[in-house]
C-alpha cells in the first residue's frame, strides 16, 4: 500500500467572519491511497488543517504527514491521536478504497438517493445590513434552521437582528441557533444569554473562550439558554480527557466536527459517551472541500444523526472539487447517477 498527500487552497467567494476574525482563503491537504501496482486505481480523503483551531497546524504539520506516508509503505502504525485532521483524512482514504474507489465511503439510503439531510443555514458575520440581507436568503431557499455567528458588531445591532427575525416568524417556524466562537467575556455572557433566551433562539455555540471548564460549567448549569460546546472539544484524545470534560461541565450539547474531533472513529467515541451522559449532539463540518463534506455527509447519515445538521459549507469557495453531494434548499442530497470524477486530482502537486 501506498500514500501520496497534496496541499490545496481553498479560496472563499466572499470573506467569512467570525469573531476570530475574517477568512478569504484556507489551505487543506488531499490524501490518497492505492496498491503500487495499480497508482490510478484509489482512495482519496482530506486531511482538513484549520489553522487556529487545529492545533496540530504548525511547521511541523507536512513532517507528519511525510511520516505516515513513509509509515503506510512499510506497514508500520502512526500515532495520530494529536493529529485529528490527518485521521480525519486517512480514515476516508482507506474507506474510499475498501469500497472500490467510488466516493462511497458509508453506503445507505443517502448513498442510494432514497434518503437527505436536514442543514442549518449559516450566515456569517458582517455589517448589520449584508447579515440581514444572509438571512433573508436563507429563509428564501426554504431554511427552517439558521445559524448566526454573533460576537464581532455591536451587541444591540446584533440583538435587533434576531429581533427582526423574531417579529417575522415564530420559534415553530423558524429555529435559531447562534455561534459566539468564544466572543464574550464571562461578564458579559449571562445577560447577554438571557436577552437571546427571551427571543427563543434555540442554543450557543461556545459563549466563552475554550478552556477554562469551571466558567464553562458555570455557564452551563445557570444559564437559561443551551449551551454547545464546539472549540472546547478540540485537542482532548484520550477517552478519559473526553469523560472528565463532559462530568466537569455538563452541556446541553456537544458540536462535532471529525476534522477536529478525533475523526470518524472519535466522533463516534464522543456520540457513545454523550449518549451516556444525556448531552445532545450534532455534526458540523469545518470547512472542508467537497471531498471532506462528502464523506462527513455519508457518516452523518450512517450514524442516524437527528435535526438540523451544520454541512453547508461547501458552497462558500470559489474552487471546489466536484462530488455527487448537492445542496436543494434546506436539504443535502446525493446524486447517486452522478460519478464521482477522480481525474480532478490528477494535477494536484502530490508528494510521494
Amino acid at each position: 500500500m501506498r500514500l501520496e498527500f497534496a496541499p490545496y487552497l481553498l479560496k472563499f467567494k466572499e470573506p467569512g467572519g467570525t469573531s476570530r476574525g475574517v477568512m478569504t482563503e484556507k489551505p487543506t491537504f488531499l490524501i490518497k491511497v492505492y496498491e503500487e501496482e495499480n497508482p490510478l486505481h484509489f482512495g482519496i480523503g482530506e486531511a482538513a488543517v484549520f489553522p487556529g483551531l487545529s492545533p496540530e497546524a504548525d511547521g511541523n504539520y507536512v513532517w507528519k504527514l511525510t511520516e505516515l506516508m513513509a509509515n503506510v509503505a512499510i506497514g508500520k502504525p502512526t500515532d495520530l491521536s494529536r493529529h485529528s485532521s490527518i485521521q480525519f483524512g486517512l480514515e476516508q482514504a482507506f474507506l474510499d478504497f475498501a469500497g472500490g474507489c467510488r466516493g462511497i465511503y458509508y453506503p445507505s439510503g443517502f448513498t442510494h438517493g432514497e434518503a437527505d439531510i436536514e442543514i442549518n443555514g449559516l450566515v456569517w458575520m458582517g455589517d448589520f445590513d449584508r447579515m440581514i440581507e444572509r438571512i433573508e436568503e436563507k429563509i428564501a431557499s426554504g431554511f427552517h434552521c439558521i445559524k448566526l455567528k454573533i460576537g464581532a458588531i455591536d451587541w444591540r445591532k446584533e440583538l435587533e437582528m434576531i429581533s427582526f427575525i423574531r417579529k417575522r416568524f415564530s420559534e415553530r417556524e423558524l429555529m435559531i441557533r447562534v455561534d459566539a466562537n468564544g466572543g464574550f467575556s464571562m461578564d458579559e455572557a449571562l445577560p447577554r444569554l438571557k436577552s437571546l433566551a427571551d427571543m427563543g433562539v434555540h442554543s450557543i455555540e461556545q459563549p466563552i473562550k475554550a478552556g477554562n471548564p469551571e466558567l464553562m460549567a458555570f455557564l452551563c448549569d445557570v444559564s437559561p439558554l443551551p449551551i454547545a460546546l464546539d472549540e472546547e472539544l478540540i485537542g482532548k484524545a484520550t477517552t478519559q480527557e473526553k469523560m472528565q470534560l463532559l462530568d466537569i461541565i455538563k452541556p446541553a450539547y456537544i458540536i462535532l466536527k471529525p476534522a477536529l474531533s478525533g475523526g470518524f472513529s472519535g466522533g463516534e467515541e464522543w456520540i457513545e459517551l454523550a449518549r451516556d451522559r444525556g448531552i445532545g449532539w450534532w455534526i458540523t463540518s469545518a470547512l472542508e472541500s467537497n471531498v471532506g463534506l462528502n464523506a462527513i455527509a455519508q457518516w452523518t447519515a450512517k450514524i442516524g444523526a437527528s435535526g438540523p445538521q451544520g454541512l453547508g459549507t461547501g458552497g462558500v469557495f470559489t474552487d471546489n472539487f466536484l462530488t455527487p453531494i448537492r445542496l436543494e434548499g434546506d436539504r443535502l442530497k446525493y446524486r447517486r447517477h452522478e460519478k464521482f470524477d477522480y481525474t480532478q486530482f490528477k494535477d494536484l502537486r502530490w508528494h510521494s
